[in-house]
């Protein structure tokens, strides 16, 4: 037996034989594989080349007719290398001789390839080094695209294990039969984390090495309340995680009596609670736990999920889709949050060096006219008789905030020019997720209808450290003062400009943090579906100058320690349940 400690990421236990996949990322472990198994690694090595160089010759043609045969010649030498048959004998030698996956034999013979070229004396071969890394990423991407596909449909019951998964293979995941992921890499507020919290799958990250630890069908336990993966568990630990998980079922059941009530104070302070979602039918999750609409729809998975880009049509059903499902309740739709993902920087020909810094989110779209404008028409026309809202993310200056809004003004024009039912009025928002958003929010106040706080990046920002950087999970947390005057501000302009104030980043879902962020002034919490009831019996249970008095002390404290000690104290009196050991 042994025990792996990460970042507990969404709650729950899960005990289920393991299966291990690669990642997009192409961080392979070298993993071994029976010797019987070494002719099927073959075969799905030879048609992963087969594919690759079909997707080769589609593109130069492609290219051709687009800009002309000298550029498009350039995939002569992708095509060269996949038809070599030296460097195919590489690949299986690899596999025969050291019985490993055919991931760990493209990896390692093309990263020797690539090591060669680059110490050529000549430039022109030198330079190669770029297409061979190309060759590389699109035989992994291949490969690991067919056991992808297998993870949605599973016929048993797994623990997914992975060094990192993208949000598209999450989406994809068979939902009835993964019970837990795994995690490598990632931070609380890494994609992947927000899409197990969002499907209510237990889930610890952070692991780094977990991946090369297990094999397919070791039996392992995913602990997402502690942050331990148990490998190999003996008899009594199987045991004793079988009577905790019980308990947690029984808690979780137990606020199912909250669902129909509203979320008001002990002395009478209302509070709206809503649900993040990724996926149209996510909807009904909020609402089946008792939520009162959609505070944050996270279209982006649209292009996630997939490897086109939505048309206006696709977008448009399924902005419907979510609306139809809440009917007169009110659902925020965010414009596309996009750039500093895998699917846009492994479509890029130099990927940014740093992307979360760099052309992501709202900067991304207003770059990108023609995707931004074929959205914004397909949240207007979806949006008719409904009580929809628009939201731009990762606003960090006013000149992008009326870019934004002069992209919706013209969308309204060639709608209206064409005749096309659409609606005009919709309230529009911004995300304050950056200091100087944060910094200047009484100044976006008179511009926006509405804040919500995005504390996932606010915090990442704020504090420079990367969100999904497992090297520096420890050092990424809410409870910074600093983080916390922030969010009191940002109330507080609200309030002063008389707009509404939301909060939907990790933050609002977590029972932790409810007392604070009441007292601090926040009405509006938008939270992953699992985790409406939780902050709704929080609500419940107190007083709203209770509240006030602990966001008072917090305020006064100078370290997070200070800060996480005392409201885990505090939430703890009043839902015991949440901390179990």
């Amino acid at each position: 037996m042994k025990i792996k400690k990460g970042i507990g990421a969404s709650p729950g236990v899960a005990i289920a034989p393991a299966v291990v996949v690669d990642t997009e990322e192409f961080d392979i472990p070298e993993r071994h594989v029976p010797v019987d198994h070494a002719q099927a690694e073959l075969a799905r090595l030879r048609k992963a080349i087969g594919v690759s160089k079909k997707e080769i010759l589609d593109l130069r043609k492609r290219s051709a007719d687009r800009i002309g045969k000298e550029i498009a010649s350039i995939f002569d030498f992708h095509l060269g290398l996949l038809e070599d048959e030296a460097l195919v004998k590489k690949f299986s030698d690899t596999i025969l001789g050291g019985h490993v996956t055919a991931e760990y034999a493209v990896a390692t013979v093309l990263r020797g390839f690539a090591k060669e070229f680059q110490a050529m004396p000549t430039q022109y071969l030198a330079e190669r080094v770029k297409d061979v890394y190309d060759i590389e990423k699109r035989l992994l991407r291949n490969l690991i695209g067919q056991r992808r596909h297998s993870l949605a449909h599973l016929t048993r019951d797994v623990n997914l294990l992975a060094h990192d998964l993208t949000p598209s293979q999450a989406a994809g995941m068979d939902r009835e039969h993964v019970l837990g992921l795994a995690i490598d890499a990632g931070g609380l507020t890494s994609h992947t984390t927000i899409v197990a919290r969002a499907l209510g799958i237990p889930a610890v990250v952070g692991l780094n090495d977990v991946a090369a630890e297990v094999a397919s069908g070791d039996l392992v336990i995913i602990d997402g309340n502690r942050g331990v993966v148990v490998i190999g568990p003996d008899p009594q630990t199987i045991e004793g995680y079988r009577k905790f998980a019980a308990k947690q079922v029984e808690f979780i059941h137990s606020l199912d009596k909250l669902r129909d009530l509203p979320a008001v104070t002990r002395d009478g302070h209302e509070v709206t609670l809503l649900g993040n979602v990724e996926f149209p039918d996510e909807a009904e999750n909020v609402l089946d736990k008792g939520g009162s609409g959609v505070g944050l729809y996270r279209t982006e998975f649209l292009f996630l999920g997939s490897d086109t880009e939505p048309s206006e049509d696709d977008q448009y059903k399924a902005y419907r889709r979510v609306l139809d499902i809440c009917g007169d309740r009110p659902v925020v739709i965010r414009t596309f949050d996009l750039g500093a993902d895998k699917y846009t920087q492994s479509r890029q020909r130099t990927p940014e060096r740093n992307p979360m810094l760099g052309c992501r989110s709202i900067r991304y779209c207003l770059q990108n006219l023609a995707m931004f404008k074929r959205q914004v028409r397909a949240i207007l026309r979806a949006s008719v008789n409904t009580q929809a809202s628009l939201l731009f993310p990762l606003i960090a200056s006013l000149s992008e905030l009326r870019q934004a809004k002069t992209v919706v003004r013209d969308v309204i024009e060639d709608l209206e020019e064409e005749e096309i039912e659409h609606r005009s009025d919709i309230p529009i928002g911004m995300m304050v997720e950056t200091p100087a958003a944060a910094l200047q929010c009484d100044a976006f106040a008179q511009e926006v209808d509405y804040f919500s706080i995005g504390t996932n990046d606010l915090v990442q920002y704020t504090l420079a450290v990367d969100r999904g950087n497992e090297k520096v999970a420890s050092m990424y947390t809410m409870t910074n003062p600093a983080v916390l005057r922030l969010i009191k501000e940002i109330v507080r302009a609200g309030q002063r400009f008389d707009i509404p104030v939301s909060m939907c980043g990790e933050m609002a879902g977590d029972p932790q943090y409810t007392l604070l962020l009441l007292g601090l002034g926040l009405r509006i919490f938008s939270c992953s579906p699992p985790a409406i009831p939780e902050i709704k019996k929080m609500v419940r249970s107190v007083t709203l100058e209770q509240a006030m008095m602990v966001a008072r002390r917090v305020m006064s404290f100078d370290t997070e320690k200070e800060v996480t000690n005392f409201l885990r104290v505090e939430t703890r009196k009043i839902l015991p349940e949440a901390y179990a050991d």
